[in-house]
């Protein structure tokens, strides 16, 4: 159970470093920006309550500090400067440092930990704060936030909390009377507990609560502080937290505290308040409402004539249910081998010719396709969750160079298969940093060329069919056509003589070893890095492309396909083997009579819609043996901006399309990216479309 609980915390608490590190670089661009600044706080609070509960006590004492220092801020007290988000950064890389060493920490992060402890009281002290550290200090931080919060005559409020916690909250590793503690803590409070669920002895059990409570808190704190007491309560726990709007006195009836508290209603007080007993005694006698109640009423006025303070509250979050990612793939791996499976019965059917059995079939198939578009649904995660590692990224890579660089994203939202978004994050890291090392100018350069000085790299995706559009846009200085041009004759890649296009040239970029830059710097110039990326991208069924002005920037632009695991295909073949076409790169199909002329030929052109169609000839290309039929057939695809023809023997029909790798010792046979098994327990291989029109454009330029 305890390593259980465990998990749960690495998993709590490393997702909210990740999103630690978003707000803080938010916090870095809007510093005034409370809500911001409250979030950062609430994170550190949550780490440290967490780390104290499961053990992780340098954790917890680290974050305690780094914590005192977000109150202060929070409080008015330290201001947020660029030198504050870069020691909370730090900070936050080394709480997952302590992490990853568990329980046990190496003295050397200790003596870490004491460092960034002392920059941040360094901090605190240079601007006027008070560092937390011993008791004493600490009350006369508490008094001086006090003592402003007087100066600044903030309203008092009380606070109503009722709480009402599940009967198996102590399994779950939470306390109930501690958090009663704490929310006494906050101010001056009245407890009153209640015990109508506590049973006989006999059936008691110890792992159980049986008890709730109602406070009456009067506090400077904030609802939000309230709500941060219950902060990792289980979803079966209740509580309320509700600003009681009766003034603080003595006249304060029993009667209106129950009508405030929602406990009774105006009319029930009306019908008894004509009798000579006690209001409470009455509405007990009645059955209206219970004797806890009453007895939590009467606190409430007790407490009313006392003192009054203030406060304010976050919404509880969505519950979600974390799911390890092999379970998913798992899943989906299931799904896949139901697909497969269905396929075969879907052919059985139709080879027995019985109603019955076809109606079956269709069922399964609609059944097979709902479960595979909802567990594919499952593995598809916000490209958000990429793009926002990476202004970090920009953020420390501006700082190293002496550059002012913004980050931007566009369609953060756009959903992505997350197997595709773990095997994005490389090449996206390549191009980011040679967009902010090679495109984005100095400061001086910047303003020089009529240019704000802050620079910009925008991340922007969006979805194009069955593809996602990834483009990382650069306003810098562009590509240099003849640097790169030179290099290129210099490396022997093209000849002095050779007349090429600006995209053919910047292409150049991606060879092996290729780099124009001067020097060599730990962030880039060995040539190593864009080949690695369109291997990478191709390794994916994707394809990128550069768009550069000089003077005006730069794009890399990724076309990536939404997901590696089940396709929808069509099924073709040429002489008994069979090929799946993606359906995603399919305009239309259409046959065609068989010209013995072209029999030869690996390139031909026939007639689509009174146009010239391009064709690729696959039994040519594959040297596929046999009789030509009289009629073949046509797939057209698409090419970017152009239509071409792929020529088969027969189109098949749809099919779905479980991708299965083809081994190492296939993996370099051009213009196929993978197999699937169908239905008959035959295997199709997967036609890889966007190899095959680049083999048709090279083939085309040596032809002219």
């Amino acid at each position: 159970m305890l390593e259980q609980l465990s998990s749960v915390f690495f998993d709590e608490a490393n997702e909210l470093l990740d999103n630690l590190e978003e707000q803080l670089l938010t916090l870095s661009d809007n510093p005034g920006e409370m809500d911001t600044i409250s979030a950062v706080f609430r994170a550190m609070h949550t780490i440290k309550g967490s780390a104290a509960m499961f053990g992780f006590n340098d954790i917890s004492t680290f974050t305690h500090e780094v914590e005192s220092a977000m109150d202060q801020v929070r409080n008015g007290i330290i201001p947020v400067t660029s030198e504050l988000i870069d020691l909370m950064l730090k900070a936050r890389d080394h709480i997952r440092t302590m992490l990853e060493a568990g329980t046990e920490v190496p003295e050397n992060i200790k003596k870490a930990s004491s460092g960034l402890v002392l920059e941040f009281k360094v901090y605190i002290t240079k601007h006027g704060g008070s560092s937390a550290e011993s008791p004493s200090e600490t009350a006369k931080k508490v008094q001086a936030i006090k003592t402003k919060a007087e100066e600044k005559e903030i309203p008092s409020a009380t606070w109503r909390i009722k709480f009402r916690p599940s009967q198996a909250i102590m399994q779950n590793g939470t306390r109930p009377e501690l958090l009663v503690k704490e929310l006494s803590e906050l101010g001056t409070a009245t407890v009153v507990p209640f015990a109508h669920d506590l049973p006989k002895l006999s059936e008691m059990v110890s792992e159980f609560c049986y008890y709730s409570w109602d406070v009456i808190l009067t506090t400077t704190k904030t609802e939000n502080d309230i709500k941060d007491v219950f902060i990792f309560l289980d979803s079966e726990s209740k509580y309320e937290v509700e600003k009681i709007d009766l003034a603080p006195g003595e006249n304060n009836k029993i009667g209106e505290i129950l009508v405030a508290r929602n406990d009774v209603s105006q009319e029930d007080i009306d019908k008894i308040l004509g009798a000579h007993k006690q209001l409470g005694e009455i509405l007990v006698e009645k059955n209206v409402i219970s004797e806890e109640q009453v007895k939590s009423a009467l606190a409430e006025q007790q407490h009313l004539k006392s003192l009054s303070s203030t406060g304010q509250a976050t919404a509880a979050g969505n519950q979600t249910v974390r799911i390890s990612s092999q379970k998913l793939d798992e899943l989906v791996d299931l799904v896949g081998e139901l697909v497969t499976f269905n396929a075969r019965l879907e052919q059985q059917a139709i080879l027995t010719d019985n109603p019955s059995f076809k109606t079956l079939s269709e069922q399964c198939g609609r059944i097979s396709v709902m479960l595979r578009d909802s567990s594919m649904g499952l593995r598809m995660v916000p490209i958000n969750t990429l793009f926002s590692r990476f202004r970090r990224t920009v953020h420390d890579l501006a700082g190293q160079l002496g550059k002012n660089i913004e980050m931007v994203t566009e369609g953060a939202e756009t959903e992505l298969d997350k197997t595709v978004v773990e095997k994005l994050n490389d090449p996206l890291l390549h191009l980011i940093r040679n967009s902010v090392d090679h495109g984005v100018e100095l400061p001086e350069d910047r303003e020089a060329a009529g240019k704000p000085a802050m620079g910009t790299v925008k991340l922007s995706a969006k979805h194009v069919g069955a593809f996602i559009l990834i483009t990382i846009t650069d306003d810098g200085k562009g590509l240099d056509r003849d640097a790169i041009r030179a290099k290129g004759i210099q490396k022997g890649l093209i000849t002095e003589d050779q007349e090429l296009s600006d995209p053919e040239i910047f292409n150049l970029i991606f060879q092996p070893g290729f780099s124009t830059a001067k020097a060599v710097t730990s962030i880039s110039g060995r040539g190593v890095g864009l080949d690695v990326v369109k291997k990478d991208i191709a390794t994916l069924g994707g394809s990128v492309s550069i768009e550069s002005e000089k003077g005006k920037g730069t794009s890399f632009i990724l076309k990536i396909p939404l997901t590696l695991a089940i396709i929808d295909g069509m099924l073709t073949t040429i002489n008994d083997v069979k090929y799946i076409v993606p359906l995603n790169t399919i305009a239309e199909c259409m046959a065609i009579k068989a010209d013995p002329e072209n029999k030869d030929e690996l390139l031909f052109s026939t007639t689509l819609h009174g146009k010239e169609l391009k064709c690729i000839n696959l039994r040519k290309f594959f040297g596929i043996q046999g009789d030509y039929p009289v009629k073949q057939e046509v797939v057209a695809v698409y090419d970017n901006d152009r239509v071409v023809g792929v020529v088969v023997d027969k189109i098949l029909g749809s099919n779905q399309t479980v991708l299965k790798p083809i081994g190492q010792l296939f993996s370099n046979c051009t213009g196929i990216n993978g197999s699937t098994i169908l239905g008959d327990g035959s295997v199709a291989l997967i036609l890889d479309i966007l190899k095959l029109t680049e083999l048709m454009k090279f083939h085309e330029k040596e032809e002219e």
